[in-house]
């Protein structure tokens, strides 16, 4: 065997990778029930996907493109945005651009561990934030002044937050740049979620412009439901992303032409409207189901409301830890959701609801018949 050096594996997403397509019933994503190419494109539109060259593209994103992601984010220009392969090696370069061994990182917890994991893999300090489960999820502002310090390389926070739900409010996202501000340290905010709000409440409003060292990041997987497209991005100055397009050119060259076709049709105005309604109502129906569900499992489950996401992060009340939970399910039941332990937070289950309300359904029922045979054995 190979002599390889110590390495902190993705266990959310390798847990995933192993299983997802091996279930009857997938509920261990983030994402709402992804749309197939046929179904959303117009006729031409279906005509400038056919019509792209398959040769090498732009390898910091097609200007199309990046025109129109700088329309997201107040007084941004094409050269403040690098295209990237999903907001996944977005948030990769954010870590191997800034990062290296003894720096000092936080980062926000519960909460996709990815940023974690690198900043361990590269021998950084990783401080935790937590998100106070008896405040409704809110971030400890206060352990915030504790950690943070004039050693402190970089504070990864992601909003709204994978997998509470919780979106900062206008005084909390204040606080955080206020901190970061003075010590001086990157401030990396993933904004994938952004987008999901439930009901009618308006889109989370982006950290961008509110700090000369941000980093945000986000891509068209979560809230427009084309997680297959691979495409994401950062924004940032024009010096960071430059310094994150010399190590995009390492890791990958560029994203996909077609893909980067499909992404600028989708961030159209009237096309971004649609997709976003879509996913709402995904979402709402299959929240809906679950709502009801947990009224009939007898205290076993319960939920924090959340503010955004099709997830839910439940907290259960069972002396099983939520790894031997979650693998419990899938080979009782043939469903696959993700232990709580994966995103920081133990006794906890990450189930997604973007789904038909019949597969939510009975999705849930096969958890809940595995919480009973756990509540008889005891």
């Amino acid at each position: 065997m190979p002599n390889l050096p110590i390495f902190t594996p993705f266990e959310l997403e390798y847990y995933q990778s192993q299983f997802e397509h091996k279930v009857e019933y997938n509920l261990a994503d983030s994402s709402v029930k992804c749309v197939s190419t046929r179904e959303w494109l117009s006729e031409d539109e279906i005509e400038a996907l056919l019509d792209t060259g398959l040769f090498y593209p732009e390898v910091n994103g097609t200007r199309q493109l990046r025109e129109r992601i700088a329309v997201l984010y107040p007084n941004a220009n094409p050269d403040q945005v690098l295209v990237t392969v999903g907001a996944s090696q977005a948030n990769s370069l954010v870590c191997s651009t800034l990062l290296a061994a003894g720096d000092e990182v936080i980062v926000m917890t519960p909460g996709y561990r990815q940023v974690w994991g690198l900043a361990h893999n590269a021998g950084c300090v990783v401080k935790e934030l937590p998100l106070r489960q008896d405040r409704g999820w809110r971030v400890d502002l206060e352990a915030l002044d504790v950690l943070i310090n004039r050693q402190t390389k970089l504070v990864a926070i992601v909003n709204p937050n994978n997998p509470t739900g919780s979106v900062l409010t206008e005084e909390e996202m204040g606080r955080i740049v206020a901190a970061c501000a003075k010590v001086g340290s990157w401030l990396h905010v993933d904004e994938v979620y952004n987008g999901t709000e439930r009901s009618e409440r308006a889109e989370t409003p982006t950290f961008w412009g509110r700090y000369d060292k941000v980093i945000v990041t986000n891509s068209v997987s979560k809230a427009y439901g084309l997680s297959g497209l691979r495409i994401g991005w950062a924004i940032s100055s024009e010096v960071m992303i430059d310094a994150m397009w010399r190590r995009h050119e390492y890791g990958v060259i560029a994203a996909a032409a077609p893909s980067m076709t499909l992404a600028a049709i989708a961030l159209q105005p009237e096309k971004r409207r649609c997709l976003l309604a879509r996913q709402k109502h995904i979402s709402f129906t299959g929240r809906q189901v679950f709502e009801k569900w947990l009224t009939e499992q007898n205290g076993i489950f319960e939920v924090q409301p959340s503010e955004a996401t099709c997830i839910a992060f439940v907290r259960y009340h069972l002396p099983i830890r939520s790894f031997d939970f979650a693998e419990r399910i899938r080979k009782e039941a043939s469903v696959l959701v993700a232990p709580g332990s994966a995103l920081g937070a133990e006794y906890h289950l990450r189930i997604t609801l973007g789904y038909e309300p019949e597969k939510i359904r009975a999705s849930l029922d096969r958890i809940g018949a595995v919480a009973a045979k756990i509540v008889l054995n005891y």
